[in-house]
């Protein structure tokens, strides 16, 4: 399980999306999941940064969910309508 950092703003994005980019590509099996448990400070761009996890998870032919998410980002998520696409849980 990879675990997202306490802070991901827009400035933190790119940091944050190659790490778990090169990070999934080395998990194992067919489900990749993050932990969003340490999350604090976030916006919009947290979501960007799962939506395109899922994507790379796709393209790899595994399941991508999210752990412990903040409810901050799960209202986040609802208010853009992307809950679901995000498998917060």
């Amino acid at each position: 399980m990879l675990a997202l950092p306490q802070t991901l703003t827009m400035a933190a994005a790119p940091d944050t999306l190659r790490m778990l980019s090169q990070a999934l590509q080395r998990e194992p099996g067919d489900l990749l999941t993050v932990d969003a448990s340490a999350l604090r400070q976030f916006d919009s761009a947290a979501l960007a940064v799962l939506l395109e996890c899922r994507r790379l998870a796709q393209a790899w032919g595994k399941h991508f969910e999210v752990h412990a998410a903040p409810q901050k980002l799960r209202d986040l998520a609802q208010m853009y309508g992307v809950q679901e696409l995000v498998s917060l849980s």
